[in-house]
């Protein structure tokens, strides 16, 4: 009797054994930030069909795919900037590229998407490393300027070039691709391009950028190669921006070089700054949420309240507000607060707990 007792005792401590196992192998697998990005997709593409079939607003769509379409700039600037620790306002400039290459690809020579997207990431590399090398000789605010100088010296180019730009399709893979479905393929982009970045960051090529961001000399000392790293910072930077622009024009599909508060308008590189800030450095969901405050809300929130429809500027001083008290009380952005107020909700849980239960000593 005893001996079955002991067989049974140990085959269900071993079972428990397995169940826990499996338990917590599910629980690592769906704490994955790649599959939140990808469940993040699949939900957006949910409001996408809704929107088209006009159970929800169409304007919500449209706000999405816009804001979506710059969080991919958005991204690459927190690489930039976050871990990187080099400065750019040349957004507005970078963006233009993709826009021109999805005119004079698609529109003027009649040719796919793909083609578009890669003539557009191939001049993006081109002045990424360009502004990469330059970064190597002048820092900090004069490198700021430089970038500045670039996007409008491009803006310039642009209103030379062919000041207004549309196109009447966009195809893809033989297909046309109808306007009211462009937010599924901006969508897509950007979970691929979140999933790229996430695994990018933390990678030995994330943490190198993280010590060049640091301290330059220690690493150097520990031999990192600056050229390298802030090349590759520039050239992501500056293909993000570039894609950016061809996601703009897949979904609005013309753009205005001489709009003072178009795509390569210098508010362009100051709104996409200010959504990093709000959103946090380090987050690529903080990224996303900071874009939409800049670029979303206004159209998918609060134009549905009267006292905004008659005061559209209000955005203006709201996102401007949110600017000032995160740099002076959360320089780590609407991150770092939910982080805190995280760690703070553990606390009261745990002490909620010791007041029911009683003190652990174990």
């Amino acid at each position: 009797m005893n001996k079955y007792l002991s067989q049974n005792y140990a085959f269900r401590k071993a079972s428990d054994r397995a169940n826990y196992s499996s338990e917590k192998k599910l629980s690592d697998y769906l704490k994955n930030p790649n599959l939140h990005f990808v469940f993040f997709a699949i939900a957006m593409c949910v409001v996408a069909y809704l929107s088209v079939t006009k159970v929800l607003p169409y304007s919500l769509q449209t706000g999405l795919a816009i804001t979506f379409s710059y969080a991919i700039s958005s991204i690459g600037f927190c690489l930039l900037m976050g871990y990187s620790g080099l400065a750019s306002l040349g957004t507005g400039g970078f963006i233009g590229i993709g826009t021109y290459a999805v005119y004079y690809i698609m529109g003027e020579s009649g040719l796919s998407l793909g083609i578009a997207v890669l003539v557009s990431l191939g001049v993006a590399i081109l002045i990424g490393i360009i502004v990469g090398f330059i970064s190597l000789r002048i820092e900090g605010i004069y490198l700021v300027i430089l970038t500045l100088g670039l996007s409008e010296i491009l803006r310039n180019l642009y209103m030379v070039i062919e000041d207004s730009i549309s196109v009447s399709s966009i195809k893809i893979f033989g297909m046309t691709l109808r306007r009211q479905d462009s937010m599924y393929l901006i969508v897509i982009v950007l979970s691929l391009i979140m999933i790229v970045t996430n695994n990018l960051i933390n990678s030995p090529t994330g943490r190198a950028m993280l010590a060049m961001k640091n301290s330059t000399a220690a690493a150097q000392a520990m031999g990192i190669s600056l050229i390298k790293y802030r090349l590759m910072a520039f050239v992501i930077c500056t293909a993000y921006s570039s894609l950016t622009g061809v996601m703009l024009m897949v979904c609005i599909r013309t753009a205005m070089a001489s709009n003072g508060t178009g795509f390569y308008a210098l508010i362009t590189s100051l709104n996409i700054l200010a959504a990093v800030i709000i959103g946090g450095f380090k987050s690529i969901w903080g990224a996303v949420f900071g874009t939409y405050i800049m670029y979303g809300i206004q159209t998918t929130l609060l134009n549905q309240i009267p006292f905004f429809q008659k005061n559209p500027e209000i955005i203006t001083f709201i996102s401007g507000g949110l600017v000032i008290i995160v740099v002076m009380f959360y320089p780590g952005g609407l991150a770092q607060l939910l982080t805190e107020l995280k760690g703070k909700l553990k606390g009261l849980k745990a002490r909620i707990k010791e007041g029911i239960y009683g003190k652990d000593l174990g």
